[in-house]
């Protein structure tokens, strides 16, 4: 049985990126006793994110930059607090045919991230 998920992500500005999911997109930052790396938390989703200035850009990994699609209770609602903050924004708010309501935003470093709600 999965207990949990963690992301791992590689991004070239730890700083920055902290920044990003704290201010735009509310997660919580933590010290995780490396200068390195983050952790970064919103309620149950957990994501490690690890200072590799070298690596290839997420911008430039096209479609495979997706690295998370989010279920949550309340898109509107978190719809509402992130685009206050003008993310980059890859997918309007939207009910969907599959049966879901999404939005989509891209991080700092390229990597993209689905929220999402289940229709009734």
């Amino acid at each position: 049985m999965i207990q949990r998920t963690m992301h791992v992500l590689s991004v070239s500005n730890l700083e920055a990126s902290a920044n990003y999911y704290q201010d735009i997109l509310g997660f919580t930052v933590l010290e995780v006793g490396d200068d390195g790396w983050r952790m970064f938390q919103l309620d149950s989703c957990t994501i490690l994110a690890g200072h590799c200035p070298d690596s290839i850009p997420a911008g430039d990994l096209g479609d495979h930059s997706y690295f998370a699609y989010l279920v949550m209770d309340d898109v509107n609602d978190y719809y509402a607090q992130v685009t206050a903050h003008k993310p980059d924004l890859i997918k309007a708010i939207r009910d969907e045919p599959w049966g879901m309501r999404e939005f989509g935003v891209r991080t700092n470093d390229g990597h993209r991230i689905m929220f999402g709600q289940e229709l009734d």
